[in-house]
């Protein structure tokens, strides 16, 4: 008994944030146009991950992308502004983004 509760208590602490995030980035809305491993409208997250991995400075940027929108970078379609993001929730899906495998 000790042990699966143990077992339970570990695995929501190991899934918890990613599961927080996807929640998060459901609630924003960002799954509308995105998935974490297809193309939908948007790029893939793990398309996006791979595009900036080693960048420094990728949080930051897909932050502001995500708060200001963007174009250019994916193709044609561009990315709509999303200013009801706050900056947090922003830099939270943003590592969260880079995160995906």
């Amino acid at each position: 008994m000790k042990r699966t509760l143990l077992f339970l208590c570990l695995s929501a602490a190991l899934a918890g944030p990613a599961l927080a995030d996807l929640q998060l980035a459901k609630a924003k809305n960002c799954m509308a146009c995105h998935s974490v491993d297809k193309k939908v409208i948007g790029p893939a997250f793990t398309d996006v991950a791979a595009k900036y991995k080693g960048d420094a400075g990728a949080v930051d940027k897909l932050a502001d992308k995500i708060r200001k929108g963007g174009s250019g970078v994916w193709g044609p379609v561009p990315m709509p502004a999303n200013p009801q993001v706050s900056e947090e929730d922003a830099r939270k899906l943003a590592a969260w983004v880079l995160e995906a495998k």
